[in-house]
């Protein structure tokens, strides 16, 4: 193996050569197989919704001018016309001073525009309503098209259709969409070291976490996972195992022997592969250096480090941008997940010119931002991401931050 390849490049850059892997392919998909995906393209509403506007509450419908003024000292009086049922739809149009009691998703009798609380009434006998309380056109009222209104974009291209946005499409009567595929993603873990899981493990060896971990991720991210088990330090072994991978996977990933030491033998299997070209090798980062990426017919092959924390700071920084990025999420990479504002509970020193992600735990203050606290240990301890809540982002040119610096964490 040339040595000499293992530059390092910033996470940045890294970034952008993954950008280059064109999105999946577009296919339909019923409404609870689309949920978490991109759409990929405009969803447009074939109707109002709602079709009529709606109480949002019991009560009763009337004109907003009719009770102008009213209060509990001074209420006012009103004639109800009818009793609706929520499926019912008034006949004609509500007479002034006039009230119609409603049930939370009623229709308005044409001519109201404003629904009182039904705390805010009482009925009186003989048909009259005493209503306390002056309401504002539009009050507790759905109005027609205000959630989507026909023939205008409800949902947008790139909209991650979490299950609020599910239930926008069923209220529309949509039961597929238009996603990008799912990722699949094989994962294959190397080292004469890495036992299966049930092995009673000796001196000199470990248990196989990366590839359970990382398919942990890859599902959060969206993906298929697919293990293709334990492959041993011989490069023509490994090469076969990443043919066998890429013939059944969008993406490949390998867990072990991308750094540089004498058993590491992806770099050399990648290479063996027919058409396969090596884009980078090392990412200024820490914990993650050495992190190897390859184009092989279209298909990335993102080898990866073989300690189990550099592993998986490694796919939240890149790796699974990169898995939402082929599903058409256009900011994957400027967003790395959900954030949250904490202190910084100690001096936190990095080095300049690399880019540092802190395990931190946070903890919760009543009133004030979180406290976050420093977690450091070595890349090959489990326990430290365990007890995590976060990750805190040293940027490449900054020398550390200050104890009592706000900080953004990416919550784990």
């Amino acid at each position: 193996m040339d040595k000499d390849f293992f530059k390092t490049i910033s996470r940045a850059a890294f970034a952008e050569l993954l950008r280059g892997f064109a999105p999946l392919a577009a296919e339909s998909a019923g409404l609870l197989e689309a949920h978490t995906r991109y759409l990929i393209q405009d969803v447009v509403a074939g109707e109002n919704l709602p079709l009529v506007s709606r109480s949002c509450m019991d009560g009763y419908a009337l004109r907003a001018r009719d009770a102008f003024g009213a209060s509990e000292g001074s209420p006012a009086y009103m004639e109800c016309a009818a009793e609706l049922a929520v499926d019912a739809i008034f006949s004609g149009e509500l007479p002034p001073g006039h009230c119609a009691g409603i049930v939370t998703g009623g229709s308005l009798p044409a001519g109201a525009d404003a629904v009182v609380m039904i705390e805010h009434t009482a009925r009186m006998g003989a048909g009259t309503v005493e209503i306390r309380r002056s309401p504002a056109p539009g009050e507790n009222v759905m109005l027609a098209g205000e959630d989507a209104a026909q023939g205008r974009v409800a949902l947008a291209a790139g909209t991650r259709l979490r299950p609020q946005a599910i239930g926008l499409l069923a209220a529309l009567g949509h039961d597929q969409v238009m996603v990008r595929a799912r990722p699949r993603v094989g994962i294959v873990s190397t080292g004469d070291e890495v036992v299966p899981v049930t092995s009673r493990v000796r001196p000199g060896q470990v248990r196989d976490v990366n590839s359970y971990a990382l398919a942990c991720q890859v599902r959060e991210a969206g993906g298929e996972a697919r293990l293709h088990g334990l492959v041993a330090d011989e490069r023509d072994a490994l090469c076969a195992a990443l043919e066998e991978a890429l013939a059944e996977n969008d993406v490949v990933l390998i867990s072990g022997g991308s750094s540089v030491g004498a058993r590491d033998y992806t770099v050399a299997a990648v290479a063996a592969i027919q058409g396969a070209a090596v884009l980078a090798h090392g990412v200024a980062m820490r914990p993650g250096k050495p992190v190897l990426l390859a184009r092989v017919g279209g298909k990335a092959v993102i080898g990866l480090p073989g300690q189990v924390t550099s592993s998986q700071v490694v796919m939240i920084a890149l790796g699974l941008p990169f898995l939402r990025h082929l599903q058409g999420d256009a900011s994957a990479f400027e967003n790395l997940g959900p954030t949250v504002t904490a202190e910084l509970a100690r001096n936190l020193p990095s080095a300049r010119g690399r880019e540092d992600y802190v395990r931190v735990r946070l903890q919760s203050r009543p009133g004030l931002v979180p406290l976050a606290h420093p977690l450091l240990g070595k890349s090959g301890l489990l326990s430290t991401m365990v007890a995590a809540g976060g990750l805190a982002r040293i940027e490449a040119q900054r020398e550390g931050l200050e104890q009592g610096a706000l900080i953004e964490v990416i919550v784990l």
